[in-house]
């Protein structure tokens, strides 16, 4: 007797005789109750310049500070003079006759004695890496000056100086001109150098000098890293946000992402300090944006990956966490004019002037922009004088573009409050709610959308991850899935959906968690990046009712239209394995073997990293025995999703 007590003592303790075989938790999927259908853009992917996640990561160019626009002692960052075997070579940055208005400055080598070797090397971000036999196309603008007779020679060396592969460009001239080559390296080499050398003696100037490997994403000149791209395909995000973020705002006003220096001839891309820089603890005092990841390059990659476009402007100001600049109401007109041309570079005929610019770029047929925000995290009264002048220029002009307003940086509070009731009353088509809470307010507000007025603006939830300022780990992924459950069972309010930031460099990171991570060669999917990509992957048309008898599951069910599955998703975030009787209500026959993906691992802190990038990923194995009423045990610290062939 005193056994059988201790015996149940335990049992109570560890969970066993509440979730075990005698008292299951009981899930019932009302199939025959469809509720409201699905957003089809409602999980898409947000793009911010932060964590280097363009120059140095998205945006394939080799060559850091390729055009010598870094500031102050920073001019040369990344170069270094070479000077072999007698070779003897002074160097500057100088800005007498430049290249052009937006690029101001250049190189000038002053080449004495060639020697050996006599000319500048460049580092890359973090050292460069070069792919064996596969080419590397190098560029650069040039002139001759000051009596030099000579071409330019490329190569890629290791740290150590050893040849890896090389082209010769030239015959220069008084004039600039852009001179092109192709490098194939012998071996790869993650940490080469890019040398340019010249051949002769006098002044040289250099400006724009590139180096991308060929095989960018579909092979684009001026392209962007193909496996970077791959993992965004492979999300199959129903929209692409950009360029954010912060970023749009500036930390002043003349710091802001204005779209127009962002297209064109690259050389004459105007080029911008970063703004996260020396915005949070982590300083990155060489951090700048060439910009050639620009708009153009934007919407070609939503076509590509089949994301809808929606771009962020700028609504006359700057980071009202920083410096809080405003232009005038009575100067606003300029930004104003900024969205709608945009909106006709993205959509206009060939015969409009911003049409015609998108058609000379190489896409004459139109990219159907659907979405535009205003502002990013503006709040207050002075977001709300300015909101409606955009409002109603563009919706006067284009009346079927969606546009997105702020409801501030956080998702409660003065500020949220403030701005609900106005945008109630502007009309907007969609409020951009921001989320960086605790992984315990995830969960806390799974039912956060459930009492939403339905007759309101609708959500869009823009910026959101579990834990600011904290580790990629398993339990921020089922904190943000158990969100998300919340998120798709609401999609009739809650219509688009996405993490942030995107990306984040390893050794070169300002923020995180940080859904994908990256080096110069390798690239792997966070713990939140797997939930991310399995809710878009299995995503119904319609929602379809659920009750769970339990408050330790987070669950949402939908049908899909097509196959006619019931898709239906888990999480567990509790330690115990969790045995569930599962109900399927109004249908008629259920295919006795289901498909299940879970997301899982040992621990809610084990995270992915470089060495393992798969400890935390997504096994799909068969299901047996289902009916329409059978048991499915859910793992401890998991996502399980289950599709099941159900007949109405």
């Amino acid at each position: 007797m005193i056994l059988q007590t201790v015996l149940l003592a335990l049992a109570v303790l560890t969970g066993m005789f509440v979730q075990g075989a005698e008292s299951p938790v009981s899930l019932t999927v009302q199939v025959h109750k469809p509720a409201h259908k699905i957003s089809p853009y409602l999980y898409g992917i947000f793009f911010e310049d932060i964590n280097y996640a363009a120059d140095g990561g998205l945006y394939a160019e080799l060559v850091q500070n390729r055009s010598f626009e870094f500031k102050g002692a920073d001019a040369l960052f990344a170069w270094s003079k070479v000077e072999r075997g007698g070779g003897a070579v002074s160097i500057s940055v100088e800005t007498d006759r430049p290249l052009n208005a937006s690029n101001p400055h250049f190189l000038r080598l002053q080449v004495q004695n060639v020697g050996k070797g006599a000319g500048v090397a460049n580092s890359g971000f973090g050292g460069i890496a070069a792919k064996g036999r596969e080419k590397h196309l190098f560029s650069v603008h040039a002139r001759a000056v000051g009596g030099f007779r000579g071409d330019l020679t490329a190569r890629l060396e290791s740290a150590n100086g050893k040849l890896l592969g090389s082209c010769r460009v030239g015959s220069l001239s008084s004039d600039w001109k852009r001179f092109t080559g192709a490098i194939v390296s012998s071996v790869t080499d993650t940490n080469a150098q890019l040398v340019v050398l010249a051949t002769g003696t006098g002044t040289v100037d250099l400006d724009v000098v590139s180096l991308f490997p060929e095989n960018t994403w579909e092979k684009r000149p001026n392209g962007l890293r193909a496996d970077l791209v791959q993992m965004l395909a492979d999300m199959k995000p129903s929209f692409l946000r950009f360029p954010g973020g912060c970023i749009v705002e500036g930390k002043d006003l003349d710091n802001r992402y204005q779209w127009k220096d962002t297209i064109g001839d690259v050389a004459g891309r105007r080029m911008n300090w970063n703004r996260w820089q020396n915005a949070v603890s982590i300083k990155a005092p060489q951090y700048y944006q060439s910009y050639g990841l620009g708009f153009f390059e934007f919407f070609q990659l939503c076509e590509d990956i089949g994301a809808e476009p929606l771009p962020v402007l700028n609504c006359g100001m700057s980071c009202q966490y920083q410096d809080k600049q405003l232009v005038p109401l009575d100067q606003l007109d300029p930004f104003v004019q900024d969205a709608l041309d945009l909106i006709e570079f993205a959509n206009g005929p060939v015969t409009s002037p911003w049409g015609a610019k998108r058609a000379a770029l190489g896409h004459p047929a139109p990219f159907h922009l659907k979405f535009l925000g205003i502002g990013n995290e503006q709040w207050g009264e002075t977001y709300f004088e300015r909101y409606p002048r955009f409002h109603a220029a563009i919706k006067a002009k284009y009346p079927e573009i969606q546009l997105v307003s702020s409801a501030g940086p956080s998702p409660d509070g003065q500020w949220f409050d403030y701005a609900w009731p106005r945008l109630k009353g502007i009309p907007a088509d969609l409020v951009d709610e921001h989320y960086y809470k605790s992984r315990q307010w995830f969960f806390d507000n799974a039912h956060r959308y459930d009492g939403y007025d339905r007759n309101g603006p609708k959500v869009f939830a823009g910026e959101y991850a579990a834990g600011a300022r904290r580790r990629n780990n398993l339990e921020a992924a089922l904190a943000e899935a158990a969100f998300m459950t919340g998120l798709e069972r609401n999609s009739d309010v809650v219509t688009l959906a996405s993490y942030a930031p995107l990306f984040a460099k390893i050794g070169s990171t300002q923020w995180y968690p940080d859904l994908i991570w990256f080096d110069n060669t390798t690239v792997y999917g966070s713990p939140s990046y797997y939930v991310q990509k399995l809710f878009s992957l299995n995503r119904g048309d319609v929602v379809l009712r659920t009750k769970v008898s339990a408050t330790n599951l987070f669950a949402a069910a939908s049908r899909d239209n097509r196959t006619g599955e019931v898709i239906l998703k888990v999480v567990n975030p509790t330690a115990a394995a969790t045995e569930t009787s599962i109900r399927l209500e109004g249908v008629v026959a259920v295919a006795p073997t289901a498909k299940a993906t879970i997301l899982t691992s040992t621990k809610p802190s084990d995270e992915n990293s470089l060495r393992e990038p798969a400890k935390v990923a997504p096994v799909t194995s068969p299901v047996r025995g289902v009916a329409r009423e059978f048991r499915q045990t859910f793992k401890p610290y998991s996502l399980t999703i289950l599709r099941l062939n159900a007949a109405k």
